[in-house]
């Protein structure tokens, strides 16, 4: 059988977040996946390797999630089947260092308000790490977040996007009661 390998670069700063105190956190993850994670602190580079292809595909979701700011036990969720992750570049958004901050700001609010808000109104879960803002939760709850994110980025009001949030969210709850 192949043995197959992935490398990958993740900030420094989430190395220790990945390999967990004592190593626990790396070796969950390399027990679950029957995977193997080497991990280069120095470079911030992660190589794994493993025979099955698709977990090693779900690992390096993974790892990419710890690396954009989610805590191991959000990532985890990525094993699930149906979650994703969506990561949206802020360079889009901002040619200058302000302007990132100010994009970043509009993103979090005050004391991570505007977050907590989407987070709750979509049932994601909303990281804003470096240039990036990751968004992991199922597929099409990821959508309307990702969305209401952008709405955000391109100057909408937060009333604006947290009404339409709302909206979607009554549509999806009427979904929900015709299913059953």
């Amino acid at each position: 059988m192949n043995e197959y390998m992935h490398e990958l670069k993740i900030p420094k700063a989430r190395i220790a977040v990945l390999i967990g105190k004592n190593g626990t956190t790396k070796k969950e993850l390399e027990e679950y996946t029957k995977t193997k994670i080497e991990v280069d602190s120095k470079e911030g580079t992660v190589t794994l390797t493993g025979k099955d292809a698709v977990k090693l595909y779900l690992i390096r979701e993974l790892v990419l999630a710890i690396g954009r700011g989610f805590s191991p036990d959000i990532a985890k969720l990525l094993l699930k089947q149906d979650y994703v992750m969506d990561i949206l570049s802020l360079n889009e958004f901002s040619d200058k260092k302000k302007q990132l901050e100010r994009v970043r700001g509009r993103v979090i609010g005050k004391k991570g308000k505007s977050r907590e808000i989407m987070e709750s109104l979509t049932e994601t879960y909303i990281s804003v790490y470096g240039k990036t803002v990751s968004i992991i939760g199922l597929a099409e709850n990821v959508t309307m977040a990702r969305n209401a994110v952008e709405m955000l980025l391109e100057g909408a009001t937060h009333s604006g996007v947290y009404r339409k949030l709302e909206k979607y969210r009554r549509k999806l709850k009427q979904q929900r009661m015709t299913e059953f």
